[in-house]
């Protein structure tokens, strides 16, 4: 999953606080809606996440995750309208080697941009600590609903991040799929062996590092002069046969739910949708035929 805030501005630029707003929305969302968290990393303009939903319910978590990062960060850096870009991008990860590949790209964030030698030390937030102790983060829910409740001056709903609306959240990592048979201590082996090829291969650019200090002093509603854009692949294989594979089945999914859709649009309410499908809204007299 991928989200980039607006122009690419600094938005998400790292901060105590914003870490810390940041960490219990995501807590927060994965609590609710029951998704299976295996990797995240906050950059400066955008968001990875690494997530499985067996329940078919990615699009209400990511609604819920990406409305709420907007209206607290959006408050917390005073920017007014949209924090967000455009729509997310989620993509399939289909085999062992390319979800390890995946997991290997969320932690080389700063050290593949030139900002920070080491993984550890980019100052924004990360899954990595976690990764390497036991899968558990605390982080404090600011219950925004409950502050309007509770206070009746104008002054006291300035405080965003009082202790009054706090709530304790614990965000627990899951291990990837392919990593279940392993032990604990196997795992921590796994990622130190990633972040130690990362940090290898920046340390051969030889070129310097911006550093904590200066990524943390960036004024949020700077963009970058120049933004990496590329296409969005289909989704995320190691060989090109599973690519194709899931391209038929994308393509059989697509063409289901273009013959279902034609026949709920036309009053055929019981059309069979694929799975996980969500369904095209219909106008009243439509469906009251």
């Amino acid at each position: 999953m991928t989200a980039r805030c607006y122009q690419a501005r600094l938005l998400l630029r790292p901060s105590f606080e914003t870490n810390g707003l940041v960490g219990g929305t995501l807590a927060r969302a994965v609590q609710m809606y029951g998704v299976e968290l295996f990797g995240f990393v906050v950059a400066s303009n955008h968001l990875h996440l690494l997530v499985r939903a067996p329940s078919g319910n990615l699009p209400i978590f990511m609604q819920y995750l990406l409305s709420n990062i907007a209206k607290k960060v959006g408050r917390l850096v005073s920017w007014r309208g949209g924090l967000w870009e455009r729509r997310y991008s989620a993509e399939a990860v289909i085999d062992d080697e390319a979800l390890v590949g995946r997991l290997r790209y969320i932690l080389s964030h700063g050290v593949k941009e030139g900002l920070v030698k080491r993984c550890s030390e980019w100052p924004g937030l990360s899954c990595l600590a976690q990764l390497l102790g036991d899968g558990v983060r605390t982080f404090q829910w600011f219950d925004w609903t409950l502050r309007w409740k509770l206070t009746l001056r104008k002054h006291d709903r300035r405080q965003l991040l009082d202790d009054r609306w706090a709530r304790p959240v614990e965000l627990k990592l899951a291990p990837l799929p392919c990593w279940t048979h392993l032990s604990e201590a196997r795992r921590r082996e796994c990622v130190s062996e990633l972040v130690a090829a990362i940090e290898q291969e920046g340390s051969l650019s030889g070129a310097g590092v911006l550093g904590q200090r200066r990524v943390m002093n960036q004024r949020p509603h700077r963009h970058p002069r120049r933004v990496k854009r590329t296409p969005r692949p289909l989704c995320h294989a190691s060989t090109r046969e599973g690519w194709e594979s899931f391209r038929e089945l994308y393509r059989s999914f697509v063409a289901a739910f273009q013959e279902a859709s034609r026949r709920w649009r036309s009053g055929q309410l019981r059309a069979l949708f694929p799975r996980f499908a969500v369904r095209p809204f219909l106008w009243p007299e439509v469906s009251s035929a």
